[in-house]
């Protein structure tokens, strides 16, 4: 029996050699038959992302180490940015880089251990994006104060559209819609999130253009219903985060239930915990608007019910002052001296009448027949005189009486408050409404009223000086 090692000596076949090209492609070939489809397990180090977008690291344990190349079509896939140091899952086939004579994983999946690849996932993006200030409070827009006009990014058949519609047909009758309908789960989702959003900001520019300002969107609710993190992922996209962030409209992200957290949240100008509660904060700013005139409008009846009865007490305290009874009394007096002066003149004026009577008799009965003609001539001159006499008496006295009256009269105005407010001075009363005639009497600081001829003036006291 020929051995086949001295056999191998004599074969040509045999005995040709490989070049390293050919016996590097053998190798590759029965690497990549023999680990077609293999699971590793590792440490992620020498991480690197090529311009070209391809992956390279090295997998490591203990006791060995692997390349490893992920290229960017299956990367693109990949929802988190491995980085050195983190623990991983990899699927793959082996190959040899043909240049080097290295062999090599070509990665497939990649899923890191002991953490949900969408978990770190978003907190990758959440801290890249925070570092650049995608969600700094200073740069997002406050919501308008009472919006009319409400633009609705959601899914047509989703619960979120149904719960606002809901809410905003009971809490509003001034808000209208315009939904801009959308897939809010699976692939391409994010992308139709970000159309739809652009969609609404170029309506919004349009109507500003064309000056329909009636038409204009005033706030943005993009959201869904609650889901697992596999369904809420197209509000984790970048893109959309971008996207709400460069809408010159606000947005509000209600995404999920109220433990739900998307980037699309910190990337909002305002989170609500759910689409519900979207609804409720675009209209509860109508709700505040009604309650607060409301709340204005008893404010200012009873306001005016206490002007209007502090006005009247102080009317009937005036009334009742001690001021106005003394100008009533010295009224009544002069009244009475009026009175008194009409009653002497007419007395007077009837006693002088009766005189020239009785004279003008005793004057007939002395004049004899024969002289009476001349007598009653003469008479009648003395009596024509006389009656002269006596209508000049009297209009004297009625002048006279007339301007003791009219100095009384005068003197009356002079003592009259109303009078002496009308020339410019005041009546000053302290806060109970007692008249101040020392300024002792008050202290700095307390507060006076000033009662003008026209008018009530409310001071308070800064400086006091005393004679």
């Amino acid at each position: 029996m020929t051995h086949p090692l001295l056999q191998s000596l004599f074969d040509e076949t045999e005995r040709r050699p490989l070049s390293v090209t050919e016996l590097t492609m053998q190798v590759r070939g029965a690497l990549e038959a023999r680990f077609a489809s293999v699971w590793v397990e590792g440490e992620i180090s020498n991480f690197k992302m090529a311009a070209s977008g391809h992956w390279y690291f090295t997998i490591k344990d203990e006791g060995a180490q692997l390349h490893a190349k992920c290229f960017r079509g299956i990367n693109g896939r990949i929802r988190f940015r491995p980085s050195d140091g983190l623990q991983v899952r990899v699927r793959g086939r082996l190959s040899v880089y043909e240049p080097r004579g290295e062999y090599e994983l070509i990665v497939e999946a990649l899923d890191p251990i002991g953490a949900g690849a969408l978990r770190v996932a978003f907190e990758q993006m959440r801290d890249r994006l925070a570092a650049e200030g995608l969600f700094d409070e200073e740069i997002k827009q406050p919501l308008p104060l009472f919006p009319r006009r409400v633009g609705i990014v959601t899914s047509p058949n989703g619960a979120a559209i149904r719960d606002i519609l809901t809410v905003l047909a009971r809490r509003t009758r001034t808000v209208h819609i315009l939904f801009a309908p959308t897939r809010v789960q699976g692939e391409g989702a994010g992308l139709e999130i970000m159309q739809a959003i652009r969609l609404l900001n170029e309506y919004h520019e349009r109507a500003i253009a064309d000056g329909r300002s009636d038409e204009t969107i005033d706030v943005i609710i993009v959201g869904r219903g609650g889901g697992s993190a596999e369904d809420l992922w197209a509000f984790n996209e970048e893109g959309v985060a971008r996207s709400i962030r460069a809408s010159r409209i606000p947005v509000i992200s209600a995404v999920g239930h109220e433990t739900d957290v998307t980037i699309a949240d910190f990337a909002a100008d305002l989170r609500a915990p759910t689409p519900s509660a979207a609804a409720e904060i675009v209209a509860a700013r109508e709700d505040e608007i009604g309650a607060y005139v409301q709340a204005l409008t008893r404010d200012l009846v009873r306001s005016s019910r206490s002007l209007f009865t502090d006005a009247r007490l102080r009317v009937q305290e005036a009334a009742m002052s001690p001021a106005f009874d003394e100008v009533r009394e010295k009224l009544h007096d002069a009244q009475t001296t009026v009175d008194d002066a009409a009653h002497r003149l007419e007395t007077l004026m009837m006693r002088a009448a009766q005189r020239a009577r009785r004279r003008t008799d005793a004057v007939s009965c002395r004049l004899s027949p024969v002289r009476l003609g001349g007598r009653v001539a003469a008479g009648r001159a003395r009596f024509i005189i006389l009656c002269a006499s006596r209508d000049a008496a009297v209009a004297s006295r009625f002048e006279m009486a007339r301007a003791r009256l009219a100095r009384a009269s005068a003197s009356l105005d002079a003592l009259s408050p109303l009078a002496v407010l009308k020339r410019g001075y005041a009546l000053a009363e302290d806060e109970r409404g007692k008249l101040l005639r020392d300024a002792r009497d008050v202290q700095i600081g307390d507060a006076v009223s000033l009662r003008l001829a026209e008018g009530l003036l409310r001071c308070r006291v800064e400086e006091v000086e005393s004679n």
